[in-house]
């Protein structure tokens, strides 16, 4: 039992703080490339499909890394096709399901010659396959050590006013 709230506990701050770098790299983007863009649906600086990303992301490298006798490049570019892929359709359902439930569109890639609808594309599938090898050589290394000297009560402090975000956000858009 202590194992499973361990790793309950991990995987959760791994989704906090995976928002939180979503938020970041959203707002960078922002200044850089569209100023007039929203920083996400939530009120905190958190972007919460980021945080399932990083999740879904350490899942499939446990499993391509941990289960698999595979060679260093045959394990990148598993984990390269299977994140861009695996990403792909979370960021098709985040959008479809956040027009269903708020009746609001916050990112539409119907422009992009390569488009799967309105939520998804074969370029930013690319960009997500690369963020994937970014985040698991670069950032995940960094965020791991942050973790662990994150305590565990300003760790569920941030997660309850995340939850009170996620409420109040939730209720003012689906009026």
């Amino acid at each position: 039992m202590v194992i499973f709230v361990e790793k309950v506990n991990y995987y959760l701050k791994i989704f906090l703080l995976g928002s939180v770098i979503g938020y970041i790299f959203e707002t960078v983007l922002k200044i850089l490339v569209n100023p007039d863009a929203k920083n996400g649906i939530l009120y905190g600086p958190w972007i919460p499909i980021y945080g399932f990303g990083c999740m879904i992301i350490i899942a499939l490298m446990r499993l391509i890394f941990n289960r698999t006798n595979f060679n260093r490049i045959t394990k990148i570019i598993l984990t390269f096709v299977s994140v861009a892929v695996v990403i792909t359709i979370l960021e098709y359902l985040g959008g479809f399901l956040i027009e269903k439930l708020f009746h609001k569109v916050f990112w539409d890639y119907t422009k992009m010659y390569f488009n799967i609808g309105k939520y998804a594309s074969l370029e930013m599938s690319l960009v997500w396959g690369i963020l994937s090898l970014v985040f698991i050589y670069i950032i995940k290394p960094v965020e791991e050590k942050i973790i662990k000297k994150i305590p565990n009560y300003v760790f569920y402090m941030a997660f309850f006013i995340f939850i009170l975000d996620v409420i109040g956000t939730s209720l003012k858009l689906y009026k």
